[in-house]
């Protein structure tokens, strides 16, 4: 089975599987007491130049449930795209952590500005409404696009200078960074975040996520969270061994720009069809446009992919760090 419906659905990269072997020797002390986290959090850090608290996790879901645990107080709102993962994908787990409000906002492009969230900027003070504590962004976008370093900085500027806390939810953050030509750095914790999920899973990695904290003021608090989110993991050695070889002569960077590339060579061989209409810019590894329906359905006959507004017949089609050319031209070869 060969499948553009998500990225999660791809191969785990040898090198990785290779250190998780070599991981499993002998005994290790638990919890993240071992030889393997202490390297990979050294590792993490050094990515970089704000001092970090790297907290290794195994899933996304309760890693961004973990970070906004951090961030909020029940009685917060915590603003995101209308498209973004807490808000469509994550079956309320962030909003029953956290007890907060979710204020989902339209935005054209799956990002947030100042401008769309200056509306919501009400209420300060007011004991009867809840009050705007957080702001949640992923990077890359739900929609494939990218904030600009000089966007985002803009957004946490905004954010913090209304007392806000912004988490990034980095679950394809290598593929940004590598389509703008930057460090992991340059797109994330440069511009002035707080929290974010050094997202691995998607890139090439069993089950490994990481959650980074900035603000040191949340380092301390930072533990309990994981551990009531439930992602402090026993057998810590083999989420932090993945992340090792992640680092290691950035393989992140390599795989990224494997899944990138394959989308471009998708985008280009799509556009020759003239019934293809690309609903967004194909900034990174997900591409958004509409099919004809009896084109869709020929097509998911072969291929698995997913359906993103049916009323319109768009599809989303994500390509992966072990895509290949072989699974590019099959799929156009479907296409009349």
């Amino acid at each position: 089975m060969r499948s553009f419906a998500s990225d999660n659905n791809s191969t785990v990269h040898p090198l990785v599987l290779e250190a998780i072997a070599e991981a499993n020797v002998n005994h290790a002390f638990g919890y993240g007491t071992d030889p393997w986290t202490e390297r990979a959090t050294e590792m993490v850090e050094g990515l970089f130049a704000r001092p970090s608290v790297p907290l290794f996790t195994f899933n996304g879901t309760g890693s961004n449930t973990m970070a906004l645990q951090l961030l909020t107080r029940p009685y917060h709102i915590i603003f995101t795209p209308e498209t973004g993962h807490i808000a469509v994908d994550e079956c309320g787990a962030p909003a029953k952590a956290t007890g907060c409000t979710i204020r989902q906002i339209p935005t054209p492009d799956g990002k947030l500005t100042p401008e769309l969230l200056q509306p919501y900027m009400t209420n300060f003070g007011i004991e009867h409404h809840s009050q705007p504590g957080a702001v949640y962004i992923s990077q890359c976008t739900e929609l494939g696009t990218i904030y600009t370093p000089e966007e985002l900085t803009a957004l946490c500027d905004f954010a913090h200078k209304y007392g806000m806390k912004v988490h990034l939810d980095g679950a394809r953050i290598a593929n940004a960074a590598v389509a703008l030509g930057k460090s992991i750095d340059q797109v994330s914790a440069a511009c002035g975040i707080d929290t974010m999920v050094l997202g691995g899973t998607k890139n090439g990695l069993m089950g490994a996520e990481c959650v980074v904290v900035f603000d040191p003021e949340l380092a301390t608090e930072a533990r309990y969270a994981r551990k009531q989110a439930c992602q402090l993991a026993s057998k810590m050695r083999y989420i932090s061994a993945q992340f090792i070889a992640y680092l290691t002569d950035e393989l992140w960077k390599k795989s990224a720009a494997h899944a990138n590339d394959m989308a471009q060579r998708l985008a280009d061989a799509l556009s020759r069809k003239s019934y293809v209409r690309f609903t967004q810019k194909v900034e990174s590894n997900q591409l958004f446009l509409t099919l004809p329906r009896a084109v869709s359905e020929a097509l998911e006959r072969q291929f698995h992919f997913y359906y993103w507004d049916e009323s319109i017949g768009e599809i989303r089609l994500v390509t992966s760090h072990d895509t290949t050319d072989e699974d590019i031209y099959a799929l156009i070869q479907t296409l009349p």
